[in-house]
């Protein structure tokens, strides 16, 4: 059943349970909505997230007595300091809110359908994933140990351990697990349920987000640093679709952050982890490696666990009469 002069399904097209990329064709139609929403998301990208951060901040330091804040230091990613990642990883874990906003005030759905088709994270199976990042991220150091040019911004002496250390450890093992998730939330949540209510192709809703994905780390990356986020952001939206839920890309988001930190304290700098140069093209057989191990690895633990990839079609009914 469609509405009038629309092609977009209804009610009656949630009772038959939807894949993740379509939940939000259960919601309220129009095809402006995604749109509008899409809008959002990439103005937070740019400026809401940014303002939110500068807020919190504000306040922290109106509370401590540090007098005001500078954003353009803070946000300085060339100069980093633990102040300035925390910062970034506020701004970044806007999205996790934005997002909801964004589902239930444009297509009258609950916010729990961004989490999964149950609809909520399904801790048992995050965790599981965890684990499954740990034996992917074993095997891209493997093989990353047998091929040239993988140590570019890595020092063969461990860094002198300072008080500064231990405030990004702080930030790192607080923060950026929320970061991670805000950046899943928004590719792989919104902008693939956006994508694939508009364009109804699974293909679409994984490759658009991915590429936008690539792009929001910089448009003057190098080409061999942008196929590895954007494979990431590829393998990450299958895993969403064959999963159906974040819960796999913020496993293996997280892991890698914290490896990608750990590695720029314990050896290297935080300004080359936040900055990658040139990277190379070796970096390419790391990069599907860890990408090809987790897919399957994930996929696998899913279906061990029996974890359903659409949606009970009555719950979401139910759900959106509510809203």
């Amino acid at each position: 059943m469609t509405m009038p002069g629309s092609t977009w399904p209804t009610g009656p097209v949630a009772r038959d349970g939807l894949p993740y990329h379509r939940i939000q064709e259960a919601g309220r139609p129009g095809a402006w909505r995604p749109l509008a929403g899409i809008v959002l998301m990439l103005l937070g990208l740019v400026l809401i997230g940014a303002v939110v951060a500068t807020i919190v901040f504000q306040l922290v330091y109106l509370v401590t007595g540090q007098g005001t804040v500078d954003v353009a230091r803070l946000a300085d990613t060339s100069k980093p300091t633990p102040a300035g990642l925390a910062f970034l990883n506020v701004a970044l874990a806007t999205f996790i809110p934005l997002a909801m906003l964004a589902t239930r005030l444009l297509h009258g759905i609950a916010p729990s359908w961004l989490a999964s088709v149950r609809p909520r994270i399904r801790w048992r199976y995050l965790l599981a994933c965890l684990g499954v990042s740990v034996v992917a991220l074993i095997a891209t150091l493997v093989v990353g140990s047998v091929l040239p040019g993988q140590n570019g911004d890595v020092a063969t002496r461990a860094n002198v351990f300072t008080t500064t250390t231990f405030q990004y450890l702080l930030v790192i093992l607080l923060l950026t697990p929320f970061q991670a998730a805000g950046e899943e939330y928004l590719f792989r949540g919104y902008l693939t349920q956006a994508f694939g209510g508009l364009f109804h192709r699974a293909w679409v809703a994984v490759l658009v987000p991915a590429f936008l994905f690539g792009l929001a780390h910089g448009l003057g990356q190098s080409v061999p640093v942008f196929f590895d986020r954007f494979a990431f952001g590829v393998v990450a939206g299958i895993l969403v679709i064959r999963t159906g839920g974040l819960e796999a890309g913020i496993a293996m988001h997280v892991l890698n952050n914290f490896l990608a930190y750990g590695l720029a304290l314990a050896f290297g700098d935080m300004a080359s982890s936040l900055n990658p140069s040139g990277g190379s093209w070796w970096n390419i057989p790391v990069t599907l490696t860890q990408s090809l191990v987790y897919l399957w690895l994930a996929v696998v633990v899913s279906r061990r666990m029996g974890l359903s990839t659409t949606t009970d079609g009555r719950v979401l009914e139910a759900s959106r009469s509510r809203v």
